[in-house]
């Protein structure tokens, strides 16, 4: 009995254990790739959880205002019920990641079902915009085992983030995503915002769209170049993968 209890300790910790690189401290400094760094001077925008028909749109213009691309990491579920504005979205020259299907946290998935999901998502986006996506960013931001092994066979590059504008609580203002986001910001890197409040309904899209121009008035004051998150293998996901 100690030894099934042992090895059942042993299979949940092993598929918990990327969920560590969520902490943003030693995901700087362990694992740049993963927490998007860049070549110094350039800094990549993106967002999460949408498509969303109420506010992604109001997103998009503000970036065609200040001529900037950004990759969108996308919901299944969403992207399924709003095709059209996926289209769109690529349409206007920014990419495309997978983002899950409907927003569960990864670790209460089981192998199989991380990978359909994983799978269905890329090939719905790859479907409505006619190109595969290359990243994946999961739910919250917690990777399971299984994840990475699932993004590592469709192709998906996993990544998450730099600095964030923690613009999913409530109470959240233009000022205080702006903030939080230029704190963290330094030389360039990854910067994660929300298009969309489908997993609280708060509103609080609203505050990160009254932050948005501001956020890119910082970086282009810093004189930092708006690009693509930098391809390349993620070391993370290599090394958990290799063996």
């Amino acid at each position: 009995m100690k030894t099934a209890l042992a090895l059942a300790a042993a299979a949940v910790a092993a598929h918990a254990a990327p969920a560590a690189a969520f902490l943003p401290a030693p995901r700087r400094a362990l694992l740049p790739r993963l927490a998007g760094a860049t070549v110094p001077g350039r800094v990549a925008l993106t967002f999460d959880d949408g498509p969303a028909p109420a506010s992604t749109p109001q997103f998009l213009r503000v970036l065609a205002e200040h001529d900037v691309r950004a990759t969108f990491f996308l919901l299944g579920s969403q992207a399924q019920r709003s095709p059209r504005l996926v289209r769109e979205i690529a349409a206007a020259g920014h990419e495309l990641g997978v983002h899950g299907w409907d927003h569960r946290c990864l670790l209460r998935r089981t192998p199989r079902a991380t990978e359909r999901e994983l799978r269905t998502t890329r090939d719905l986006l790859h479907r409505l915009t006619g190109a595969p996506p290359r990243w994946f960013r999961p739910p919250y931001g917690v990777f399971s085992t299984a994840s990475l092994l699932s993004a590592r066979r469709l192709g998906l590059t996993p990544v998450l983030w730099s600095t964030w504008g923690f613009d999913w609580t409530e109470g959240c203002t233009p000022a205080s995503v702006r903030r939080r986001v230029a704190s963290r910001l330094g030389d360039g890197g990854t910067i994660l915002l929300h298009d969309s409040d489908i997993t609280t309904g708060n509103g609080a899209w609203r505050a990160t769209l009254g932050a948005l121009p501001g956020i890119i008035a910082d970086c282009r004051r810093r004189g930092l170049d708006f690009g693509e998150i930098p391809a390349g293998q993620n070391g993370f996901c290599h090394s958990l993968t290799s063996h």
